[in-house]
């Protein structure tokens, strides 16, 4: 099967189940010539200071790759999927390790920095410290930070071991402190482990650990000054995500809280939190309350959205290329 890449300049083609060269050859890809296509090599057609490949029309520089690992979820999170699950990619069609990490090297050579590993859960992969390792690897040639992104369920089985093949830092999404919240929205009853495991990866070094809250109304917007009372004593960036209202390939607003919304419920208690200055690229409104270990900070995909600065890519589980989150 050939897949391929294209900005009217620059070419990626990848042919599934073709040799290519590890990420310990990375060095072989960059002096790679224009072949024929037919050959499953890539084109680069004189790289600029920046590559015109990771250049889309309004200028904008993709640095950020997110790489979906899996679409299997041990999670049945309301606002995600059906109780049932949903229709899943055959294996045969999901790119192997090998394939994910040509093709990241590919995307390095042109101008990504950084890699977030997502899934479904990507925990789930049973060679993802491989992954790890392979993608740490790839540091000596442009990629300076790797991510993962995780519900946290199943982590302390390997956080240690993330942590010594490279993965630099965490994301653990958690809607509720709340038991009986936690088990509706998840549909699962673990709030204990995740919560659990949450300390155990700071214990690890993934300090800031980095919190992931999408907030709904009327379910745990209650909860909002009990996650920044987490901030006080652990080393924790939560962010707030304001609910995407999708339902039935509907809009239904009547869920959503805006950020300026959650701003005032914290600001009601902490008057004297205060606004960190935000990072080019960053989705996130960050602020601090004086005196917290922590942070906190806003994602705000409806209200007051990001795409103009947005530098992030999605690879897909089965080698799929979108140009958002």
């Amino acid at each position: 099967m050939l897949q391929h890449l294209y900005n009217g300049k620059n070419m990626i083609c990848i042919f599934r189940r073709a040799f290519w060269p590890t990420a310990r050859n990375y060095v072989l890809l960059r002096h790679l010539q224009t072949v024929p296509l037919k050959t499953g090599n890539y084109f680069d057609n004189n790289v600029l200071p920046f590559s015109a490949f990771l250049t889309d029309n309004y200028g904008r520089q993709h640095t950020y790759l997110r790489i979906s690992l899996t679409e299997r979820c041990n999670f049945r999170c309301q606002y995600c999927m059906p109780e049932s699950g949903v229709e899943l990619t055959p294996n045969k069609n999901l790119l192997t390790t090998a394939e994910l990490i040509q093709i990241t090297s590919l995307f390095v050579n042109q101008g990504i920095k950084k890699v977030r590993l997502t899934g479904g859960e990507p925990l789930i992969r049973k060679d993802l410290i491989k992954i790890v390792e392979e993608l740490h690897l790839l540091k000596q040639y442009g990629l300076e930070f790797i991510t993962m992104t995780t519900n946290g369920v199943i982590l302390h089985r390997v956080v240690e071991k993330l942590k010594e093949a490279g993965l630099d830092s965490l994301n653990v999404s958690l809607d509720s402190l709340m038991p009986h919240k936690f088990a509706f929205i998840t549909r699962r009853n673990c709030l204990d482990k995740v919560l659990k495991n949450i300390e155990g990866a700071l214990a690890a070094g993934f300090s800031p650990l980095k919190i992931n809250c999408v907030v709904m109304k009327d379910l745990n917007d209650d909860e909002i000054c009990n996650f920044v009372q987490l901030t006080e004593k652990m080393n924790l960036d939560v962010r707030f995500i304001e609910y995407m209202p999708f339902q039935d390939n509907k809009w239904n607003l009547k869920k959503m809280v805006p950020y300026k919304d959650m701003l005032e419920i914290i600001k009601r208690k902490w008057p004297n939190i205060s606004k960190i200055k935000d990072k080019p690229n960053d989705t996130s409104k960050a602020f601090k309350i004086p005196g917290f270990e922590g942070q906190i900070g806003f994602i705000t995909s409806m209200s007051n959205h990001f795409c103009g600065s947005c530098n992030r890519l999605r690879l897909t589980a089965n080698g799929n290329l979108k140009k958002y989150l």
